[in-house]
């Protein structure tokens, strides 16, 4: 298969395009863009900044990505994009480029689905097999681990992190880490258990979802501080190491977790 660019594409000179790209009408691609192999952009998308792009992403039409990071801060410092493969970008979705006062990078790992209207800010870094519903958007420096799935219309403060394995229902609000493997809901969001069912997809056998569901249970609903919570987990010794990763980013926390 060939390269295609339609011919209302705007390829500014020092773009790099890889081979088997599909570039639709009225796409903008700036002069420090990486483009990888594989890609498709439908129409009307704009990459822009100093963006590199993997591998067989697509891109709706309208899709806005490398934009200058929404910070009154910024002053045109050399910031960047870096987007892995197979990624899906659905209408409208915008990425925000890194800011000079965090590293400069804006990254998004591999295998996500990001669905219509969502948004990435400055200086977020996303794993991979995530999926961002409708609406879904991030405030800038945030963390979000690999399966996590955000329903639609979930707002994620600034400087947060989401654990590996969450979900978060549609509209919640979240201000402080959601732990790693737990379910978000509410505004403003508190947690409502464990994933089971996402963990089940994902391959977690009976004994480790248990063993998460009984240090969930030590951590918020057994009336203990979160500091006594974390050392009776720890005396339990159990023997899932998702557990220590659970209590780990507990432990980690600088803008505390949702309880």
């Amino acid at each position: 298969m060939t390269s295609y660019i339609h011919p209302t594409a705007i390829i500014e000179q020092g773009a790099e395009i890889g081979e088997n790209v599909h570039i639709g009408p009225f796409c903008i691609i700036g002069p420090q863009v990486k483009l990888g192999d594989g890609n498709r952009l439908d129409s009307h998308v704009v990459i822009e900044g100093d963006a590199e792009i993997g591998v067989n992403n697509h891109f709706f039409a309208f899709c806005a990505i490398g934009g200058r990071p929404q910070s009154i801060s910024y002053a045109g410092e050399g910031t960047k994009t870096v987007i892995g493969e197979r990624n899906v970008f659905r209408e409208n979705m915008t990425i925000s480029r890194g800011s000079e006062d965090a590293g400069g990078v804006t990254s998004v790992g591999d295998d996500n689905y990001l669905m219509a209207y969502s948004h990435v800010a400055h200086d977020c870094n996303l794993g991979s097999h995530i999926t961002f519903a409708n609406c879904a958007c991030l405030g800038g420096h945030v963390d979000v681990g690999d399966n996590v799935v955000l329903g639609g219309y979930t707002l994620i403060h600034q400087f947060c992190r989401i654990g590996d394995h969450c979900f978060t229902a549609g509209a919640a609000v979240c201000i402080q880490d959601v732990p790693p493997f737990t379910l978000a809901a509410g505004n403003r969001a508190i947690t409502h258990g464990i994933n089971v069912r996402g963990l089940k997809r994902r391959g977690f056998d009976n004994d480790e979802i248990t063993e998460l569901k009984r240090a969930y249970k030590i951590m918020y609903r057994a009336g203990l501080t979160m500091k006594d919570a974390l050392d009776e987990i720890e005396a339990r010794q159990f023997n899932s190491s998702w557990v220590k990763v659970f209590t780990d980013f507990i432990r980690d926390s600088k803008r505390g977790v949702i309880r």
